[in-house]
C-alpha cells in the first residue's frame, strides 16, 4: 500500500484529498473549529455570502435582534456571551465558533470590564436579505 493511502484511510470522517495534501511539508493544515448540520439554510438558486467582522468593546453588546439564516461566529479575541431567548446562555473564548439559529430573539455580550471582544461572522442567504432583523 503506498504510503499516501495508508495516511488517507487512517483519517475516518474527512475528505481524503485534505489530510493527504497537510502532511506534506510546507503546506498549510486547515483546523476544524465546527463542523454542524443546520436547517433553514436558503433554498434559492443563488445565495449571498457574507463575512464580517465585528469588534465589542468591554460592556458593549449586539441589539436584540433574530437571522432570517443561520449565523457562524468565531471568536478571534476575547469572551462572547450570547443570550437566546427559551434556551441557556452561550459562552465562548477565543478560537470557539457557533452556529446561531434562524427565528431565534437574541443578544450578544462582552461581559468583560476590561479586554475587546473581536469576532468574524458568516452569513448565507437569498441576495439582499439583511443580516440581522432588530427586535423592540
Amino acid at each position: 500500500m503506498h504510503k499516501w493511502m495508508s495516511v488517507g484511510l487512517g483519517v475516518l470522517g474527512v475528505a481524503v484529498s485534505l489530510p493527504l495534501m497537510a502532511q506534506e511539508p510546507g503546506l498549510a493544515k486547515p483546523n476544524l473549529v465546527l463542523r454542524e448540520i443546520v436547517q433553514g439554510m436558503p433554498e434559492g438558486k443563488t445565495q449571498e455570502v457574507r463575512v464580517l467582522t465585528a469588534t465589542l468593546q468591554p460592556g458593549d453588546k449586539t441589539p436584540f435582534h433574530t437571522h432570517r439564516f443561520p449565523v457562524t461566529v468565531y471568536v478571534q479575541e476575547g469572551t462572547f456571551t450570547l443570550e437566546m431567548e427559551g434556551r441557556p446562555p452561550v459562552t465562548l473564548n477565543a478560537g470557539q465558533a457557533m452556529v446561531e439559529p434562524p427565528h431565534v430573539r437574541m443578544t450578544g455580550y462582552n461581559r468583560s470590564r476590561t479586554e475587546s471582544l473581536r469576532v468574524v461572522i458568516t452569513y448565507v442567504s437569498d441576495p439582499g436579505t439583511p443580516f440581522l432583523d432588530p427586535l423592540h
